[in-house]
């Protein structure tokens, strides 16, 4: 598994640097985001380090749907499956993206604006 010692969130994975840990097991991490966007905002992401979606490729599609399924899994256990969770991935500079280690945004606990409407 690859890994980035320059990285942030390989750093946290690695327990370097400490976060507000939602689970973890073999695969993926997911912590809580110290700059919330929404009333839960956890951030869920492989071990291993991938920049972004640019790098994934056909065999990295049971990854990606391993992903999804924890966020599911993540969405049941914090009670926000139900009312409703958003699930984002930030591609590039021009996205947003500031960390450049693939991770996913699970928003929700309440209710969200439009996607992409201007605040």
């Amino acid at each position: 598994m690859t890994t980035d010692p320059n990285c942030l969130f390989c750093n946290i994975i690695a327990g370097r640097i400490p976060s507000a840990l939602v689970y973890q097991d073999d695969q993926v991490f997911a912590f809580r985001d110290i700059h919330p966007q929404a009333k839960q905002h956890i951030l869920l992401l492989p071990r291993q380090h991938i920049v972004s979606m640019t790098e994934l490729s056909h065999e990295d599609g049971p990854l990606l749907a391993y992903i999804y399924e924890t966020a599911l899994k993540i969405a049941q256990e914090q009670g926000i499956e139900q009312s409703g969770y958003r699930v984002v991935t930030n591609v590039g500079p021009n996205s947003g993206q500031t960390v450049f280690h693939l991770h996913f945004h699970i928003l929700g606990g309440e209710q969200l604006g439009l996607f992409g409407a201007a605040h």
